[in-house]
């Protein structure tokens, strides 16, 4: 939170409160949740399908580490965005600091149980999605292929509206299958969108092979990326659960985009990881409609309990009646 801005409104109002007070009072919050925090961590290991994407961030502590560190050393700060689907759960997690999603994910997964099956991992193709040495379901967005073609349509009226148009149809596709188990909704791509990739496939090497599209070109390179990413965008047609694109995981940074608006950077690491803490259950509750203001007074009066059992107080346990009228 802006918490200096936070500041001037309360003393206009006639009841002055410090930032540094303010930020002790959310900082005493995230230490009350802190072991669900790591629970979450815990769960999310042992993901289904995970989605992943990063978004900038400033920190003013680690900008000026920059000016002292030396040539060839990584300068970039983000905010990596990873949300796990765990059964029918989903749980957010926010992490910011000069490591890239790939990185973070690959120590995420370092915490995975190794006789669970490898999870599906969704994200863009930029290569910092993808480091880190572990066993993983490669599927990569099919939204943002299509994006390139949207800004070219202009351009490229038949040829974009070719691609656009079969994609939609995959999208129309997918609609019909929000209802179906994983194996139903991979049955049903499979019948009814399988035809319409392949003849996109055949005719986007026929574009090359008659050499109607310069590959340099604009409208090239955007088939170039699709063909070199082909596999990993199709592979809803061959496993079940994986989704077409990542537009969940853009959906969920939008928080971590809202806040870096509003307050325009954090001053230290620490403040971040406080900030990532508290976003990421924030976001989980709402992920699993869970009410996030009675949900964390409810943690902060119970902390003792919480830290005794915190698998007992994950926000979609919460949810449930029985341990809201245990709380109470």
């Amino acid at each position: 939170m802006p918490f200096y801005r936070q500041a001037r409104v309360q003393a206009m109002c006639g009841v002055p409160i410090a930032e540094s007070v303010q930020y002790e009072r959310c900082a005493r919050v995230a230490e009350c949740v802190r072991p669900v925090y790591a629970e979450m961590v815990r769960e999310a290991a042992s993901a289904d399908v995970l989605y992943t994407d990063d978004t900038r961030v400033v920190i003013l502590d680690l900008l000026k580490e920059n000016k002292g560190l030396p040539a060839g050393e990584r300068r970039g700060v983000q905010t990596s965005g990873m949300v796990a689907r765990v059964g029918e759960h989903q749980i957010a997690l926010y992490l910011s600091g000069r490591r890239h999603a790939g990185e973070n994910t690959a120590e995420l997964l370092g915490k995975r149980a190794p006789e669970l099956a490898p999870p599906i991992q969704m994200s863009d193709a930029l290569s910092a999605n993808w480091t880190g040495e572990f066993e993983r379901i490669v599927a990569k967005c099919l939204a943002h292929a299509r994006r390139q073609f949207v800004e070219l349509e202009a351009a490229f009226p038949a040829q974009c509206g070719r691609v656009l148009d079969a994609l939609a149809e995959v999208y129309r596709h997918d609609a019909q299958t929000k209802r179906m188990t994983d194996e139903g909704r991979l049955a049903y791509h499979r019948a009814h969108s399988g035809e319409v990739m392949a003849q996109l496939r055949e005719w986007i090497d026929q574009q090359f092979d008659e050499r109607q599209v310069e590959p340099n070109c604009s409208l090239g390179k955007a088939l170039t990326y699709m063909v070199k990413h082909w596999d990993g965008l199709t592979k809803f047609l061959t496993v079940e659960g994986a989704p077409l694109d990542n537009n969940f995981c853009e959906r969920v940074l939008k928080l971590a985009v809202l806040n870096r608006k509003n307050s325009l950077f954090y001053k230290t690491a620490r403040g971040a990881s406080t900030g990532d803490l508290l976003m990421s259950v924030i976001q989980t509750c709402r992920l699993n409609h869970v009410n996030v203001w009675e949900y964390l007074l409810t943690v902060v009066r119970n902390q003792r309990a919480v830290e005794r059992d915190p698998a007992r107080w994950l926000p979609w346990k919460f949810a449930s009646d029985g341990m809201r009228q245990q709380a109470a």
